[in-house]
């Protein structure tokens, strides 16, 4: 999953950038509205965690954007105004979800969560080929009934080839899916988490590596 926090207290936005990095997520981060504009204009996020009072541009006129534009980035709004009439008016500018700060992680996370379940194209719970099974929302994965143990990054590139079985994914979507803006495009990250989750998975295999193309699940 692809977050993009905006947030104006530095140490707030990199406890929440780190907290959800640990959760097998890529995460990028700005500090005010127009950074987060310029953001969102070339990448694809799944969920925006939107702080509401931001300098530049208001977070209310950057969730408005996003509605205007068609955007499929779902909105949780996070903000210190936690009256009900500020839930129901962030909710009406077009969020698709409300937390008023100070907040417990554990609920920002499920929320989070359960947004990123929520793209036009509903994914079940659980996604699998074969006896392959991976819980997203637990970040297990099971083959043959048999716990499998993989980092958060293993995991995060086995959702996006589950999330698409029999289809070619290019490293290139792999990459910007998993990994945050910092990544290095020429980088080997890719290559090098697939083969370690390649030799994890065990036999028979289940990624296939379709030459210039990309990668894809077979089973």
């Amino acid at each position: 999953m692809r977050v993009l926090v905006v947030e104006d207290h530095p140490k707030l936005a990199m406890t929440l950038a780190t907290g959800l990095r640990q959760a097998g997520m890529a995460v990028d981060v700005v500090f005010d509205g127009r950074d987060a504009l310029d953001h969102l204009a070339v990448t694809a996020y799944d969920v925006v965690v939107l702080d509401r009072d931001l300098p530049s541009v208001h977070g209310d006129d950057v969730c408005r954007a996003l509605v205007a534009g068609g955007s499929a980035s779902r909105v949780l709004m996070l903000t210190a105004a936690g009256a009900v009439e500020d839930r129901v008016e962030g909710l009406d500018i077009g969020a698709d979800d409300y937390l008023p700060k100070p907040c417990d992680f554990t609920e920002l996370l499920a929320r989070v969560r359960a947004l990123g379940r929520r793209p036009g194209t509903s994914l079940p719970p659980k996604l699998g080929v074969g006896d392959l099974e991976l819980d997203p929302s637990r970040r297990t994965a099971t083959r043959g009934g048999r716990p499998l143990s993989l980092n958060p990054k293993e995991l995060a590139v086995l959702e996006v080839l589950l999330s698409k079985p029999g289809v070619v994914v290019p490293a290139e979507e792999i990459l910007e899916r998993v990994w945050d803006e910092a990544a290095d495009p020429f980088s080997q990250a890719v290559r090098t988490t697939v083969s370690r989750l390649r030799a994890k998975l065990g036999d028979p295999p289940v990624i296939e590596t379709v030459a210039k193309a990309g990668y894809r699940v077979v089973g």
